[in-house]
């Protein structure tokens, strides 16, 4: 390596510059010489000594200047690695493909295991991948973890010329083979990742806490025992409060705010807000029991947001059907409890109230666009239908947004192609996207979220929305609607529009094709009025039948061909019971027009087989697997269907699965099973 270093730059100009001088003094000299030759013969002599001299110094001065340097050189390259060894901040020089080279003493202690560190850093730091490194002159930051704390990596690239590195953990052969250096310090900033997690523990943060059935609760009791009632529930409340030392204030009869720290949190969801059971669990001799909704804000921002994530949160469990407790932190919820079914609210204050909003809206604009879930079925097409007869009655212009739809619902939609109904009530998504401007009001039935509707595009175009639905609020349903209404009691979306039509005034007379219309949306909703049917459904039904619904037509209508029933009976014949009370199926479905529907079918009929607690069929259709879930009272098939991108009721409900095989998707609903099981959440 001496005989490769060679001077460059200043020091090999120190070396050369009596020889360039002794070079421009010649002239001199001859200039000397012809004006007087005695005077040249002394300059030439003088000259000569001079230039010997200047040769000297730079052929012979160079090897010890070589030395000299080789020799500083050494020390220096001693004391680097002396001092980067010695750093108390942990340093490491890594090769592009991520392999460790060199790290000091105390970058050895941190990784622990050097070997692994050798093949690939991201063996000891996973978080530091080959995507991470850095390609030019920026730093890359990268937040690090090991069992004893937490790190700040700073990566750059780093000149490997006269870089003086030791074999410790690389042969210098490969080393030189090694084209770009990154370099790597780690900065401690476990005390300051402790301190703001402390500080976020000790953060506070709002809660809402609502009794579900306020009004229900005390006439069920007589006048003596309603004091007891409310001192039980408040003592159950209070003595809560009391375990995570909230403040708690009692804002009306029926509701509470409440703050408390963060860190108490944890404890709240490990016990998967046990006061919701508490609360359940009081009697005093009445069959009605009470229920609460809790909704908690958190996040880091502003107490005021967080007081706003606690309205929201409030407003969703309640949207959901009440009796369960919603975490909302930004963009992301988490629900606990919604095991039990709804209990009915027999007040139709809420009807009434959403009805008169509904008319000044519609009265506000001129046009009325209806439209429902994705492969329309009756509960959608009747709520539709109702809405359509609600606007016609105000004197404004109606169209139904209708493209695909089941094979059921195809009778009831023929019977709308005649001359009593304008040529244009029933549009695809494609003019309806024409006609909707900010004179339309946007009504949307029978579901809540944006992506499952029939055209999603007109939620962007409308101006005002209104949501009416009966299955439970969703995390991202709507959040444009002006007015949303969603009763997860109700039976079916067409009951819920049956309501409205009795408040909103107007003279609205429904004809007997709406009518039926309506009914067939409830009757199938219902499972031919076995599920989900309260005093208010038949209410519903009645004001039906009384303009002009036949039950014996409608009955017509939805009479199954041979060619299902052998589908459904070679379904119910493979279906498997898991745990001995989970019937697990597919239908194939081949021929069919409409797969979803007799996968529905399957799934309702599987509930009559004794010990079958809940049931999953799963269909094949359009790229993805379909499933058709139904329980009786023993399992929330809502909540699992949820955690599969789906949603529903807690005893009906449903998902859309891309990407995955039948197999796998039986695999997932297993493991679901045993998830709710394990958390107490099956019977």
């Amino acid at each position: 390596m001496k005989k490769g270093l060679k001077l460059r730059g200043r020091l090999r100009l120190y070396l050369t510059w009596p020889i360039w001088i002794s070079i421009l003094m010649l002239p001199m000299v001859i200039q000397l010489f012809i004006a007087n030759r005695k005077a040249g013969i002394i300059g030439i002599c003088y000259f000569a000594v001079f230039f010997l001299c200047a040769l000297v110094i730079r052929f012979g001065g160079h090897k010890k200047l070589r030395r000299d340097l080789i020799h500083f050189a050494s020390i220096y390259g001693q004391m680097q690695m002396k001092t980067l060894k010695e750093l108390t901040v942990p340093f490491a020089i890594l090769s592009e493909e991520g392999q460790l080279l060199w790290g000091n003493d105390e970058f050895v202690r941190v990784v622990v295991n050097k070997k692994a560190a050798r093949r690939n850093i991201a063996n000891v730091f996973p978080e530091i991948t080959q995507n991470r490194f850095p390609v030019d002159e920026e730093e890359k930051i990268v937040h690090v973890q090991t069992e004893d704390g937490y790190y700040r990596a700073v990566l750059s690239l780093v000149s490997d010329e006269g870089f003086v590195m030791d074999e410790q953990l690389m042969p210098m052969d490969q080393l030189l083979e090694t084209k770009k250096l990154i370099s790597l310090f780690l900065y401690d900033e476990t005390e300051r990742i402790m301190l703001e997690e402390k500080r976020e523990a000790e953060n506070l943060i709002v809660g809402l806490l609502y009794i579900d059935n306020f009004e229900e609760l005390l006439d069920s009791i007589d006048e003596v025992r309603q004091s007891l009632m409310l001192a039980l529930i408040e003592r159950k409340i209070n003595k809560t409060m009391q375990s995570i030392d909230a403040i708690s204030k009692k804002l009306e009869k029926d509701k509470f705010l409440f703050v408390f720290k963060q860190s108490y949190l944890q404890e709240l969801t490990n016990n998967r807000f046990a006061l919701l059971e508490d609360i359940r669990n009081i009697h005093i001799g009445n069959e009605q029991t009470a229920t609460i909704s809790i909704g908690i804000g958190v996040g880091k921002d502003s107490f005021n947001e967080r007081y706003e994530w606690a309205r929201a949160a409030i407003d969703l469990a309640l949207g959901r059907g009440g009796d369960q407790a919603v975490v909302k932190n930004g963009d992301s919820e988490e629900f606990y409890g919604g095991k039990r079914v709804q209990i009915e609210r027999n007040t139709r204050v809420k009807a009434r109230v959403k009805a008169h909003a509904l008319r000044e809206l519609v009265e506000g604009k001129e046009r009325v666009v209806v439209m429902g879930h994705s492969i329309g079925d009756s509960d959608s097409f009747g709520a539709s239908v109702g809405i359509y007869r609600i606007a016609k009655a105000l004197n404004r212009k109606a169209h139904i947004v209708v493209d695909e739809v089941n094979a059921s619902v195809k009778p009831l939609k023929e019977r709308f192609y005649t001359n009593d109904y304008d040529d244009d009530m029933l549009i695809s998504g494609e003019e309806a996207v024409e006609l909707v401007d900010e004179s339309t009001v946007l009504v949307i039935v029978d579901v809540n979220k944006g992506e499952h509707t029939e055209c999603p595009e007109l939620i962007d175009l409308a101006q005002s929305v209104v949501v009416i639905d009966h299955h439970r609020q969703a995390g991202d349903a709507i959040a444009k609607a002006v007015l949303f209404y969603i009763e997860p009691y109700a039976s079916s979306a067409s009951e819920m529009v049956a309501e409205i039509c009795q408040y909103i005034g107007g003279g609205v007379k429904l004809r007997p094709a709406e009518a039926e219309a309506m009914y067939a949306g409830i009757m199938i909703d219902t499972n031919y009025f076995t599920d989900k049917t309260g005093v208010r459904t038949f209410e519903a039904m009645a004001y039906l039948k009384r303009n002009g619904a036949d039950s014996v037509r409608i009955r017509k209508m939805f009479r199954e061909d041979l060619s299902e029933y052998k589908i459904q009976a070679a379904a119910i014949q493979d279906a498997e019971l898991y745990l001995e009370h989970y019937a697990i199926t597919e239908s194939t479905a081949k021929g069919v027009e409409t797969p979803t529907v007799l996968g529905a079918k399957i799934a309702n009929a599987l509930l009559n087989i004794n010990a079958v607690k809940a049931s999953f069929v799963l269909t094949k259709f359009n790229g993805k697997i379909y499933i058709s879930a139904r329980s009786i009272d023993e399992l929330n098939v809502q909540v699992m269907m949820e955690k599969m991108g789906g949603g529903g009721h807690i005893n009906m409900a449903g998902a859309q699965v891309p990407g995955l095989d039948v197999d796998s998707v039986k695999a997932k609903i297993r493991a679901l099973i045993d998830e709710m099981i394990a958390d107490g959440d099956a019977k």
